[in-house]
């Protein structure tokens, strides 16, 4: 069961697992060291009441931001499932708690944002983009991270393409 963290004490543990997927997901992209989250943030996500996570025996094996960019759009982002659980569900299951959280505050629509390299082919991106398009999601606009992230970029090793996502929730009710 998905449920929102209110113990800011799960963030080192959120933090660790976002960071250990994300080494993985996607190796090469960044430059040696580079973490994708912190404790210190994750801390805050919590506080703020946009993190999500999946404890089925306590112990936290996947985990999703959400929130409201405007009055008709939500986002979801930093989608983790522990290794060890691919396969189960998982990630369905936290993409489905986002869009419930979506129409729960009726809006009309969900965004995502992958990163994806622009020079070569990456394993792990390709699935990903094609399991968000498997789902209703569709690209809307392919960007500049420097537009949206201008901190990451310095932390690059190969240049990308920053792809934005929707799915109308509408059509979901």
């Amino acid at each position: 069961m998905v449920s929102f963290v209110e113990d800011a004490r799960l963030a080192a543990e959120i933090a660790s697992l976002v960071n250990r997927v994300y080494a993985e997901a996607e190796a090469g992209l960044w430059l040696d060291g580079a973490a994708r989250t912190s404790e210190a943030e994750v801390a805050d996500l919590i506080r703020a009441g946009q993190i999500a996570a999946v404890r089925p025996d306590g112990r936290v094996t996947g985990a999703v931001r959400v929130r409201q960019l405007d009055d008709g759009l939500g986002e979801f982002g930093m989608l983790v499932a522990a290794p060890e659980t691919r396969g189960t569900g998982v990630g369905r299951d936290l993409v489905s708690f986002a869009e419930q959280w979506g129409r729960e505050r009726g809006l009309a629509r969900m965004q995502l944002e992958l990163l994806v390299p622009q020079t070569s082919d990456h394993p792990v991106k390709e699935f990903l983009r094609d399991w968000y398009t498997r789902i209703g999601y569709r690209v809307v606009r392919t960007g500049d991270l420097a537009d949206d992230h201008p901190a990451l970029v310095e932390h690059l090793a190969c240049p990308c393409d920053f792809l934005v996502f929707h799915k109308d929730l509408d059509s979901l009710r």
